[in-house]
């Protein structure tokens, strides 16, 4: 066959290559950014009690993620609580995570762990369409803009961040944030726990427990 005729094929190849490699450079979950007050004290949350919160458009993210983050805590030594219905008011624009401090004194704990869990990018197999979306904590929100190489028709598999902060209770300071991230995939529990372990891996090394 001659090499003219041979080219549309050869391009699908290399750009379903170059697809392939893409997704798999991007096969374990990333902190993507980390921050430490100044004021934390090392081991602050060690034999603490704390109160968890997940925020997510869907109940379904919501209770997977609290009982991840609370088994991850518990296996740090933590006592992990939830705020009981009702004791939490809506979020104030400009108050990040304020709204639990009512719920966190009353039942003694010393911080809030909250975790706000967004879509941040989709694929599409065989092909692939990578987007950086928005969300947001505190009444403010953020969105982006995506790149997309269709190659055909396929399943959409979703890739997720979350963005969790601690909060001291006795101050309202916030002590600790991180965002973290995975690759799409079809299962989101697994990457809920990737999250979940990626975000309590940070807090340790940053001497939180």
């Amino acid at each position: 066959m001659p090499i003219l005729h041979r080219l549309p094929a050869l391009r699908a190849t290399i750009v379903a290559a170059a697809a392939a490699t893409l997704l798999a450079g991007c096969a374990t979950p990333t902190l993507d950014a980390q921050w430490r007050s100044v004021e934390l004290p090392a081991g602050y949350l060690r034999g603490a009690t704390v109160l968890v919160s997940c925020e997510t458009g869907e109940v379904v993210l919501q209770r997977i993620c609290e009982e991840r983050v609370m088994a991850d805590l518990g296996a740090r030594g933590v006592t992990p609580v939830l705020p009981a219905p009702g004791t939490v008011a809506a979020v104030q624009p400009g108050v990040v995570d304020l709204q639990y401090l009512p719920a966190a004194h009353g039942l003694g704990a010393t911080a809030v762990f909250s975790v706000t869990l967004g879509l941040s990018s989709q694929s599409v197999s065989p092909g692939f369409s990578i987007g950086i979306g928005g969300f947001g904590f505190g009444g403010h929100s953020a969105g982006g803009i995506g790149v997309s190489a269709p190659i055909g028709g396929g399943r959409v598999s979703s890739g997720y961040s979350a963005s969790g902060r601690i909060t001291d209770v006795a101050s309202g300071r916030l002590m600790w944030t991180a965002r973290a991230s995975t690759p799409p995939s079809s299962d989101v529990g697994a990457q809920i726990a990737d999250l979940s372990k990626t975000l309590l891996g940070a807090a340790d090394r940053a001497g939180l427990f």
